[in-house]
């Protein structure tokens, strides 16, 4: 089996879905990437059992066979190399692989294919088409959000809630949460799924920044993205989500408005004197003045900022990771915003006031408990 391929054009492939393998995974064979060539076209296969990434190019090339080659050794070989045609030799005995470059041989040893795991068959049950920028920003807006702990299956990932009128996507770790809504984006079916934090930032990173089309599949298991020539298969998360809904608290009479990025950089100053563990910080709010302050008892640091801004409702005192906030606001893009609450021991929430006509933001934050009311 041999073919001749571009080296910047297939590194570019491969680092498109490398991402998926990992670097000690349960089965050996996933350290590699599947190669199966039909004539002139050279599809590539990554997989972890969990998510699945295929890509296409186009080589030169009469034969057909496949050969499962060393990820990490492959790409470690093709990002030290110009660009130039080089040409795989592979021997369908031994799955002995030679590249052969303009001035150079480069060995290396391949595995049986036969063990690498089958690619999902789509039994879909219903289809979508997105805008890969759509689809873009509603990951970028929730995924962040997400749980990493193991113990709790069903926060690990984004939910997805399809509707006639729009598509929710949601995300929580118990701490905050995320709620993005798009009008543009709806199914005649109603439908609901758990889609995993990896794939879902694994599909950010290889999205295009254009309007091009995603086809989204989904079957009772699995989720099938289409685009360009990359297509990536993940298996759902079966586990039932928290009811959100109930989390976000309705009536918030103390709203308080205030430039995103004035607040932001003044979190990041204060939040260096918080406890380290905690990450506490208090903001004191009154008519047209916002206090924001920490301290860190065991080594005596404290710090404090007054920002102007637009408040409507009661004097308040309100203590917040901001660990959490700074990477609410970081992913936001509106100049202004709005911070609504009810109570000390009421969830904070955070909408933006500029937003496309599309969508609708809303970001909650639990408080965290100050001593003074303790």
């Amino acid at each position: 089996m041999k073919f001749i391929v571009s080296s910047s054009a297939l590194l570019k492939q491969l680092a498109a879905i490398n991402g998926v393998v990992a670097s000690n995974p349960i089965v050996p064979i996933l350290e590699n990437f599947l190669f199966q060539l039909e004539g002139s076209l050279l599809t590539v296969t990554a997989s972890d059992l969990q998510t699945v990434m295929i890509t296409e190019i186009e080589v030169e090339s009469s034969d057909k066979g496949s050969i499962a080659v060393p990820a990490k050794l492959l790409l470690d070989t093709l990002r030290g190399l110009p660009e130039q045609p080089i040409t795989f030799k592979i021997d369908a005995e031994t799955f002995g692989t030679e590249i052969v470059s303009e001035n150079g041989r480069y060995k290396l040893s391949g595995e049986n294919p036969i063990d690498f795991p089958k690619v999902p068959a789509v039994n879909k049950t219903l289809s979508i088409e997105v805008a890969a920028e759509v689809l873009g920003k509603a990951i970028a807006n929730t995924s962040f959000a997400a749980s990493t702990d193991d113990l709790r299956p069903n926060m690990t990932g984004m939910y997805l809630q399809l509707g006639e009128s729009n598509a929710t996507f949601v995300a929580t770790d118990g701490h905050r949460l995320v709620r993005y809504r798009r009008q543009d984006l709806r199914s005649a079916n109603t439908s609901t799924m758990i889609i995993p934090r990896k794939a879902l930032n694994l599909l950010k990173s290889s999205l295009p920044s254009d309007d091009t089309t995603v086809k989204a599949d989904f079957s009772q298991s699995n989720a099938f993205f289409t685009f360009g020539n990359i297509k990536m298969i993940c298996r759902l998360i079966d586990e039932r989500f928290p009811d959100y809904e109930n989390a976000i608290p309705v009536n918030n009479p103390n709203i308080l408005t205030i430039n995103r990025l004035e607040l932001l950089s003044s979190l990041r100053r204060i939040s260096i004197y918080a406890n380290k563990t905690t990450h506490q910080i208090r903001l004191r709010i009154s008519q047209d003045e916002l206090v924001i302050s920490a301290e860190d008892l065991d080594y005596s640091n404290e710090a404090s900022e007054r920002l102007v801004c637009d408040y409507s409702g009661d004097d308040l005192e309100i203590g917040f990771n901001a660990k959490f906030l700074i990477e609410m606001l970081n992913n936001l893009s509106s100049n202004q915003l709005q911070l609504r609450l009810s109570a000390p021991n009421r969830a904070g929430i955070l909408v933006p006031n500029d937003q496309d006509e599309n969508e609708d933001i809303l970001m909650l934050v639990m408080p965290v408990m100050l001593n003074t009311y303790a």
